[in-house]
């Protein structure tokens, strides 16, 4: 007699609270992952960025440099550096373990909102003005491509292997395919709040502020669903798909976070 085959267990939702950080850092504009997920960073309002062991609710080492509060921040793909962003107009790179400032690139004409490291390129959106690009290893201030499709500011960026996805207020999410040097667009209608690509790098999920959800066909732009309930008017908010794609995930204006099953 033969057993039957066992059936997968649905990835469980989070149920509870495992740590709290105080930050001591007035408002915290932004926490973000390393890329495996043992370290975060958040930025704080009081101009400092800090690095943090959540689990053990350690702080590792804080950084100062930024002359105005920090607005977002990502990691390296290797660990070895940090990108920063604040509202003095200014992106900081940094070396992580020394804490010390290997690059400034200042004077733009925005605030920058969100900087994503592509393996030694830094590239930085901001809210009123083109995707930059710079090589982190060259000392030149200019950078080394610009991409200034988008009509209005830029409110999303995120990085992928060879590709950029843009969201911005325009209404329209752009991939830029850096290998085939391509541009694709996507048109939403309402200014976008964020956008991510699915995990197996087969969709893009977009946040806008018509309080909806989209979850696209990368490479058709189709439509394959839409998740309402959340409420996104007048902010810009994230979003994401879950570790193994099985749900949607985004913050909402009421001070709460949805899951959709995908």
């Amino acid at each position: 007699m033969a057993f039957p085959e066992p059936k997968p267990r649905a990835p469980e939702l989070p149920q509870k609270r495992m740590k709290t950080l105080d930050c001591s850092q007035g408002a915290v504009r932004a926490v973000r992952f390393n890329v495996d997920g043992n370290y975060c960073l958040t930025c704080g309002s009081d101009k400092t960025l800090k690095l943090w062991n959540p689990l053990r609710g350690t702080l590792l080492r804080t950084y100062s440099g930024h002359g105005y509060e920090v607005l977002d921040a990502a990691g390296s793909f290797d660990n070895s550096h940090l990108c920063s962003g604040g509202g003095d107009k200014t992106v900081v790179l940094w070396d992580v373990a020394t804490g010390q400032v290997v690059r400034k690139f200042r004077g733009h004409a925005g605030v920058s909102t969100s900087e994503k490291t592509l393996v030694n390129v830094c590239i930085v959106e901001i809210h009123i003005s083109p995707v930059r690009c710079w090589d982190c290893r060259s000392r030149k201030p200019e950078p080394v491509q610009t991409l200034d499709e988008a009509r209005d500011g830029i409110s999303s960026v995120k990085v992928s292997d060879h590709e950029i996805l843009a969201g911005s207020v325009d209404g329209r999410v752009r991939r830029y395919d850096l290998r085939m040097g391509q541009v694709s667009s996507d048109y939403v209608g309402s200014p976008i709040t964020c956008t991510c690509f699915s995990r197996d790098g087969q969709c893009t999920l977009i946040s806008s502020l018509d309080s909806t959800l989209r979850l696209l066909d990368k490479d058709t732009g189709e439509l394959l669903g839409e998740y309402v309930g959340h409420k996104n008017q007048q902010y810009k908010l994230d979003c994401c798909l879950s570790e193994r794609d099985t749900h949607v995930v985004s913050c909402s204006e009421d001070g709460k976070v949805f899951f959709w099953d995908l």
